[in-house]
């Protein structure tokens, strides 16, 4: 799914703790927000090295999560000093941990995802294997994915105002230009490589090429 996906989720996430407990500091600060959209982003950081692989933790980020919750709950109870950054710590890694478990309901690990060819999706070190896509979003930047994407943008859009608000949006548009442009990306980078010397070719992340060859 696309990157923006993956951060409004972890914003609809955070709106949720601030709804059910808007004392806490989910509702009171952006920067639990924050921390829960650079949560959903975190993954695809290892985009160009080992993609839905070096970063990708669908196990580990949901213990970590886990346990982070935890120590928010403490956190909150005990050392009310501590909330903010318990609360942001926690978001950011369940955020993660949801990232990593929706990139295997979507489409394979392929430049053209919407031809079905790949049978890996993400994957999981706890079980040493790729987890197959389950392709219920079959690309990323297909028209289902920007619905997933407006669906977690509603609850904040609902709720929030000022920044926070005009973010969301700001991410709804991008991934609205993303979704028309995919394909056609996919097409004007085909025409590239085909023009490019063979020696070029070669030198080139295998990643970003093979399919295209």
């Amino acid at each position: 799914m696309m990157a923006t996906t993956h951060a409004l989720a972890g914003v609809a996430l955070a709106t949720l703790l601030g709804v059910l407990f808007p004392e806490s500091a989910a509702g009171t600060s952006v920067i639990p927000i924050a921390a829960a959209a650079l949560g959903g982003l975190f993954p695809d950081f290892d985009l160009y090295a080992g993609h839905r692989r070096t970063l990708h933790f669908p196990v580990y980020f949901s213990v970590a999560a886990a346990a982070a919750v935890l120590v928010a709950v403490a956190a909150t109870a005990f050392v009310p000093a501590a909330a903010l950054i318990a609360v942001s710590v926690a978001l950011f890694l369940s955020a993660a941990a949801v990232h990593s478990g929706m990139d295997a309901l979507g489409g394979g690990l392929e430049l053209k995802p919407w031809l079905g060819n790949s049978e890996r999706a993400v994957y999981s070190h706890y079980h040493r294997r790729w987890l197959r896509p389950r392709r219920w979003v079959r690309y990323d930047g297909a028209p289902e994915d920007l619905l997933v994407a407006v669906a977690f943008a509603l609850p904040a859009v609902a709720v929030y105002d000022g920044s926070v608000q005009t973010g969301v949006l700001a991410a709804v548009g991008v991934s609205a230009v993303y979704v028309l442009l995919r394909k056609p990306m996919v097409i004007v980078t085909q025409a590239v490589v085909d023009a490019l010397p063979a020696s070029v070719v070669t030198r080139l992340p295998a990643r970003f090429v093979e399919d295209f060859r």
